[in-house]
C-alpha cells in the first residue's frame, strides 16, 4: 500500500466526526482509530421562568429525603393496589374515567390498572375533588404509586 494512500486516510479519519475506520484492499486491512477526547467543557443551563411539570418513572410515594423540607400537599392519595400499567380511561377512544376538577365518591372509578392482561378497576375508596392525576397514560407502575390526589370540597 502506498504510503501517500495512508496519510490521506488518516487525514480523512482526522477531518471527519468518525472515530474509527477500517480499509481494506484485497489481503491488506488497515485499522485507524482517533484517540479519545477531552471532555467537553460544562454546559450552562437556562432556567425557566415559570414551573416546569416533570414526570419520574419512579413512584411518586417514596419518603421524603431528611433535607427535604417542602410542605405535603393537602388531601388523600388514590394509590396503586398492584404492579401493572395505568389507564386513565376505558378504552382509547373513550373519555377519562375523571379528570381535575370532578367530584368523586368512594365508589367512583378513577382508572384501570392492567396487570397479566387483565384490567383491574381502581376505585376512589373517599369523598372528595380530584385535585391531581399524577401518572400518565399507559404508565408502568407499582404498588403504592400515587395515581391521584383528591381533596375536599374545601381544598383540604
Amino acid at each position: 500500500m502506498d504510503l501517500d494512500i495512508i496519510k490521506a486516510l488518516m487525514a480523512h479519519l482526522e477531518a471527519s466526526k468518525l472515530r474509527k475506520m477500517i480499509y481494506k484492499q484485497g489481503d491488506f486491512e488497515l485499522h485507524l482509530e482517533k484517540e479519545s477526547e477531552p471532555p467537553s467543557p460544562p454546559i450552562h443551563a437556562v432556567v425557566p421562568s415559570q414551573p416546569v411539570k416533570m414526570h419520574f418513572d419512579a413512584p411518586h410515594d417514596l419518603p421524603p429525603s431528611k433535607g427535604d423540607r417542602s410542605p405535603e400537599l393537602p388531601g388523600s392519595y388514590v394509590t396503586s393496589p398492584m404492579v401493572g400499567t395505568y389507564y386513565g380511561s376505558p378504552a382509547p377512544d373513550q373519555p377519562s374515567f375523571v379528570k381535575v376538577g370532578d367530584t368523586v365518591n368512594e365508589n367512583t372509578v378513577v382508572c384501570i390498572i392492567e396487570a397479566m392482561k387483565v384490567m383491574n378497576e381502581v376505585k376512589a375508596g373517599m369523598n372528595g375533588v380530584v385535585a391531581e392525576i399524577l401518572a400518565d397514560n399507559a404508565q408502568p407502575v407499582e404498588f403504592g404509586t400515587r395515581l391521584l390526589r383528591i381533596t375536599d370540597s374545601s381544598g383540604r
